[in-house]
């Protein structure tokens, strides 16, 4: 039986959120943590949230953004195991491809992405928000069982379509609404891999 494992990035491989990250660069810290938190819990829609902070942010160059990306944090036993199993391992994330370009290449992985255009180094138009539910859609094609992990609300759609879900509180609690989709809660990412070397 072959098996694909999928996962959510920020807050999940990553020990922190993304966006509020670059927030920071454009003294925006404050309102995109909280759009990030609402998202997170559920109370704003991840398209409507996501793409409104896409527009607080797209005045950063593409350059800077990749830069700092770069040296985000990340869990290092998951990127180990991912390593170890690029071929089925994937991410899935609602994050823009022109931005997390870099995590991509130091994870070897493929990548399920929102996409966007780029001119002159400033991003010019979001194109596509990924919807997490079609992207492990797409992988039954290759595989007889998907495993998901992730933290958020963002992450329902993918655990909805997943075989085994597992809901990672390294960087942050699950919320509940995606614990209802859970097989699996673990806190620790050495514990996280430990249980996916056994699905």
């Amino acid at each position: 039986m072959t098996t694909a494992y999928c996962f959510d990035l920020d807050g999940t491989v990553t020990r922190e959120e993304i966006l509020p990250v670059l927030s920071r660069r454009v003294g925006l810290y404050e309102e995109i943590s909280a759009l990030t938190e609402a998202t997170l819990k559920g109370l704003i829609p991840f398209r409507k949230s996501f793409l409104l902070r896409c527009r607080l942010l797209r005045d950063l160059p593409i350059s800077e953004v990749q830069a700092t990306i770069a040296n985000i944090p990340l869990h290092q036993n998951i990127v180990d195991f991912i390593r170890a199993r690029r071929d089925v391992c994937y991410i899935v994330t609602g994050n823009l491809d022109v931005w997390v370009r870099p995590l991509q290449e130091l994870l070897g992985c493929r990548f399920h992405w929102s996409s966007a255009s780029v001119v002159d180094d400033r991003l010019q138009s979001v194109d596509h928000v990924l919807h997490k539910g079609d992207a492990v859609k797409s992988l039954r094609r290759d595989f007889d069982r998907i495993v998901a992990v992730g933290d958020g609300m963002g992450d329902v759609p993918m655990f909805e379509e997943a075989d085994v879900r597992i809901a990672f509180g390294g960087t942050h609690t699950p919320i509940q609404s995606l614990i209802e989709y859970t097989d699996y809660v673990t806190f620790d990412d050495k514990a996280l891999c430990t249980l996916l070397s056994t699905q």
